[in-house]
């Protein structure tokens, strides 16, 4: 199984999350396999189950997984790096301090590991004290350039900006995304995009010439009674970057 997400036109692959390894393998065929599909560490309680289950998901979507920390929580931090160490999925999700980690551990430079930065209310400058023990310090703020060449230094593949609120950080998601054309660093987007802003926010990564862009849609399009994400929406998804990239 491939460790290269598919992109759309090798510039854009959704990340979803999946409530189930059915749902998992429905959201895979509406993308036609331009997706990730996400699974939380934090609803297991070893590393051992984690994987044993990871594998399954694995197995059904061509290896389209994304080990995901769960609302980028950094005591999740260990247990993917060690989850994504056994199961050698395409996408790791991490905290900023996590990425060396997860790389070491992965023992190859395929598979895409992010760096979780957050926005600070001014544009160009990021937050970086993501950690588990930073996250609870005063800020990390940094310039944006800084943030990639650090994230860069210790092998991670792209930014992870969030929270972003839909489009409230459009000033500072721009910035974000003009440094990731800048320095050739891949971008995620994530934090309340939904159906309605996604062709903006897409829009505004593409403008910027980034290179590869790998938004998170979480919530917006998770249907509350049954805990699955819809596949309609993520067909639908799918059809608003076709055109965008058209």
């Amino acid at each position: 199984m491939t460790l290269t997400p598919k992109f759309y036109r090798d510039r854009v692959c959704l990340n979803v999350l999946a409530g189930s390894k059915q749902n998992a393998q429905a959201i895979w065929q509406a993308a036609e396999g331009h997706v990730l599909v996400g699974v939380l560490s934090k609803n297991y309680h070893s590393v051992d189950s984690a994987v044993a289950d990871m594998r399954d998901y694995a197995a059904l979507i061509d290896n389209a997984l994304s080990v995901g920390l769960g609302a980028g929580d950094p005591h999740q931090s260990a247990m993917v790096s060690e989850i994504s160490r056994q199961v050698q999925p395409q996408h790791v999700n991490q905290v900023f301090t996590g990425v060396a980690t997860s790389r070491a551990l992965l023992g190859q430079s395929q598979t895409v590991v992010n760096g979780l930065i957050s926005p600070t209310g001014t544009p160009g400058m990021v937050k970086i004290s993501t950690g588990p023990l930073s996250s609870q310090a005063a800020d990390g703020i940094v310039p944006i350039e800084t943030a990639i060449a650090l994230l860069k230094d210790m092998g991670g593949s792209s930014v992870k900006y969030f929270p972003m609120g839909g489009l409230k950080s459009v000033g500072e998601f721009t910035a974000v995304a003009a440094a990731c054309a800048q320095y050739d660093f891949w971008l995620e987007p994530t934090g309340g995009i939904d159906l309605e802003n996604y062709p903006a926010i897409l829009q505004i990564a593409l403008n910027a010439g980034v290179s590869k862009i790998i938004p998170h849609i979480y919530s917006s399009i998770i249907d509350a009674d049954s805990g699955n994400t819809r596949p309609a929406d993520v067909a639908t998804l799918l059809a608003m970057t076709k055109e965008l990239l058209a």
